[in-house]
């Protein structure tokens, strides 16, 4: 695996758009969005890629049949030179013949482990969704929070917010953010009870990311802030996104009664990040 200069990022991009899943995040960072690393097989004529984005999420796609490209992955995958300093969530394009090779990557490496080793790696579900309009509107007329106030995000402690899905991980800084981003707040009694965000945009498509505050949770007020981005979405004809694990069951259900349907299940490989 050979770091790719992100000056030759647009040696990714024909590849990617092959890849028939939601690829929003490597886009990111392909575009410049956020900051992430692109390893290959090759830095002259790249057949291989691995897109890793500094949140903790990773896309390999391309030829799987590059054996030494594959001896290294496996060393990464399973952080057998300590070169991953965090845990990752990886995903592989469905159509490349991935799979197999990286569930036998982890299958030989948790051989060599005790059941509680922190070092072993998982598979979880990775769900792609769709989005159905009739579904959305049925369900913000039952659900809405017309009793909250919602504030548009302004970048104001842009670098200072807490959380695990916040719009620092996602965009440069709060001028990138503002300038092509968007993201509503839901106030509480003079507190951020919830937010709903891009945490990635195209020219047609927003991907959303959400964070509810501890103390504001089952109140409807994520799927308020989202029935915000959401609206504003088709507002300016962008097609609402959401990703999640399956796994995460809070995502997974609220996607749905926000009118996402389940329409593609992947695996999602747990990479930890402790050496091998």
């Amino acid at each position: 695996m050979l770091k790719l200069d992100s000056r030759d990022y647009a040696l990714a991009w024909p590849l990617l758009k092959e890849v028939k899943i939601n690829t929003l995040f490597a886009e990111g960072v392909l575009s410049g969005q956020t900051t992430g690393s692109v390893y290959v097989d090759s830095v002259h004529n790249p057949c291989t890629f691995y897109v890793a984005h500094e949140y903790g999420m990773s896309l390999v796609y391309g030829d799987s049949g590059n054996e030494e490209f594959n001896r290294s992955l496996s060393d990464y995958i399973t952080n057998k030179t300590g070169h991953r300093h965090s845990a990752e969530w990886l995903q592989a394009d469905p159509a490349g013949g991935w799979d197999p090779l990286i569930e036998a990557m982890l299958t030989e490496h948790n051989a060599r482990l005790d059941a509680a080793d922190t070092r072993r790696m998982y598979i979880q579900t990775r769900v792609n969704f769709t989005f159905d309009p009739e579904v959305y509107y049925r369900a913000k007329a039952q659900w809405f929070r017309q009793d909250a106030e919602m504030v548009q995000m302004n970048g104001e402690g842009f670098g200072e917010q807490e959380g695990a899905v916040i719009p620092r991980y996602f965009w440069r800084d709060a001028e990138h953010f503002l300038a092509s981003g968007k993201g509503y707040t839901l106030m509480w009694e003079g507190e951020q009870a919830s937010s709903a965000f891009s945490a990635y945009r195209t020219t047609d498509q927003l991907e959303i990311g959400i964070e509810s505050a501890a103390g504001h949770r089952g109140k409807y007020f994520a799927f308020s802030v989202c029935c915000k981005l959401i609206d504003y979405c088709l507002e300016q004809g962008l097609e609402p996104v959401w990703g999640c694990r399956m796994e995460n069951v809070g995502s997974y259900r609220l996607a749905q009664k926000l009118g996402f349907k389940p329409a593609l299940n992947i695996p999602y490989y747990r990479l930890s990040e402790l050496p091998a």
